[in-house]
């Protein structure tokens, strides 16, 4: 079995050494410094479940690698658009793409019965230039429930979880699925294969949509918004609207809206990924947080006026970030620096 991790920054590189601990032939593609520190000492690994370090092959022309099994997608989500010439070289006939993202996914309605089956989100994917790139029959759904960072060139420091759920657009246990759970259960990690794993999404959703956008607005932690008495209410409004919405679309995550902002408050200090692009002047990743959130709002009539409020102003605040909300970051990784379960 043969895994490429395209965009080996916090996540994709820690995922890429888990797996490699395991047994699984992993090449990693990245740039820069961090590169050429992967090279040369390999992917080192500082967490509290026992530092460790992966020497995997590493790169940054994917035609090297060639075809492989399974592509870990590590890129942020507003990279997606552009990132065929590194995807391209990667995929065979029978490639999966895992795509570990927040928020909506490219193939949201691919293989969903109801009334919006097959439906394009124009948010994550306009005019279809993703599914494009990335094929809707590749894709496999991954929810990321782990936090992680650079702390420098191939150097990652592991901060906590360890899950990466998984499941296919249409639903179902299949083989490629079970397949890849297994790599990464054998590399130490937590990889439930989901009957529905739209139902994780909207749970990781019901955090980044509130948390993200407010924390990069109020430059504020997550246990500062959970705390201020404003902001507190200002979330769990944005919260039970994005379940109005879940539902609207035919998902039913059982979740607890108070447990869920009390969840957020126990991470404390923590900066959600967004407010660090933000201080590092990055494009923000509101599409598939947020826009696509109201664009679902649209869809099905709900009004979601909380939600609305909100993106309006964080969506002017992406036009001043990072040249606008698209584009690719500079650290060399094209990975988000951090991600957490909550936010």
């Amino acid at each position: 079995m043969r895994v490429a991790v395209l965009g080996a920054g916090a996540i994709g590189a820690y995922v890429g050494a888990a797996l490699h601990r395991g047994g699984t032939t992993v090449h990693l593609i990245a740039r820069g410094p961090h590169l050429e520190a992967i090279r040369e000492h390999g992917v080192r690994v500082l967490s509290p479940r026992g530092d460790f370090t992966a020497k995997t092959p590493a790169t940054d022309k994917p035609e090297e690698v060639g075809p492989v099994d399974y592509v870990f997608l590590g890129l942020k989500a507003n990279s997606y658009a552009s990132c065929g010439p590194l995807i391209g070289p990667l995929l065979g006939k029978k490639t999966t793409i895992v795509a570990a993202q927040n928020g909506i996914p490219w193939w949201y309605f691919h293989g969903l019965t109801g009334p919006y089956e097959g439906r394009r989100i124009e948010s994550v994917d306009p005019e279809g230039v993703v599914t494009r790139t990335l094929p809707l029959d590749r894709a496999v759904g991954c929810v990321v429930y782990c936090s992680t960072e650079v702390e420098g060139p191939g150097l990652i420091r592991h901060l906590e979880g360890t899950r990466f759920s998984i499941g296919e657009p249409a639903g179902g246990i299949t083989p490629r699925c079970e397949e890849f759970s297994a790599a990464m259960v054998a590399g130490g990690l937590k990889c439930p294969v989901e009957e529905d794993v739209r139902k994780d999404i909207w749970i990781k959703l019901l955090g980044n949509a509130a948390f993200n956008p407010i924390s990069a607005l109020a430059r504020a932690t997550m246990v500062e918004i959970a705390k201020h008495t404003g902001t507190r209410a200002m979330v769990r409004l944005m919260m039970e609207e994005t379940l109005e919405i879940a539902a609207a679309v035919g998902s039913h995550p059982d979740i607890s809206v108070d447990k869920r902002i009390d969840g957020a408050e126990r991470v404390g200090e923590h900066k959600t990924s967004m407010l660090q692009d933000l201080e590092r002047d990055k494009p923000l990743e509101l599409d598939v947080i947020l826009s696509a959130v109201v664009e679902l709002a649209d869809l099905t009539g709900t009004p979601a006026p909380t939600l609305r409020a909100v993106h309006a102003v964080a969506d002017l605040l992406a036009t001043k970030v990072g040249g606008g909300t698209t584009g690719t970051d500079d650290d060399g990784s094209g990975a988000e620096p951090a991600t957490a379960a909550v936010s």
